[in-house]
């Protein structure tokens, strides 16, 4: 009897620190959600370009050399963003294919690669990036998030068309070297 508590104690604790860890990559920072528009976003799958998305004009990021970069200035160029933070399992778990994909394209010019770091935390996450070797451009916010790009999880990615529309958003942890995304962002890179 005192072993099948014991074994059932155990089953619950690692179940409530599996579940925090889901839950702790949701926004939770209300400022934050405050400063996010309130629009419904209407693409959400790899592939899916029914109702695509304009990208938004003033919609900008910073890099880590105080250089600022805006989405409009992109077009003519596919757009992978991802919206991550360095304390978020998942987006730790799919930065390596997130790398990988990045490192197929290299020398690509019709295709950018923008890591947002939700928390602006631009020290803590070009050091992330430094010490497991991704070629990675880390960026922060410069400018707010419409819901329609980053809603209220992370890992959150937005692949944008050389036009500037929305192709894909996709919530949670993925494997990019999957070959359904690698067909969808090829036929985007190849795209006249």
């Amino acid at each position: 009897m005192k072993m099948q508590f014991k074994n059932l104690a155990i089953r619950s604790g690692l179940f409530i620190i599996t579940a925090i860890s889901l839950a702790a990559c949701g926004n939770t920072d209300k400022k934050k959600e405050n400063k996010v528009e309130s629009e419904h976003s209407t693409t959400t799958g790899v592939g899916t370009t029914e109702a695509q998305v304009s990208t938004t004009a003033s919609l900008s990021f910073t890099d880590k050399d105080g250089k600022t970069v805006s989405l409009s200035s992109l077009k003519g160029k596919v757009v992978f963003i991802n919206f991550w933070a360095t304390w978020c399992p998942p987006c730790i778990q799919e930065m390596p294919t997130i790398n990988e994909l990045k490192a197929k394209y290299k020398g690509n010019n019709d295709i950018v690669f923008l890591m947002v770091d939700v928390d602006n935390k631009m020290e803590k996450s070009t050091a992330f990036m430094e010490k497991n070797k991704y070629d990675l451009p880390v960026y922060v916010p410069a400018s707010n998030i419409p819901s329609e790009y980053l809603g209220s999880s992370i890992p959150t990615t937005v692949i944008l068309d050389k036009s500037g529309d929305m192709i894909a958003r996709i919530e949670g942890g993925r494997d990019y070297t999957s070959p359904e995304i690698i067909k969808v962002v090829n036929e985007l890179v190849d795209s006249n």
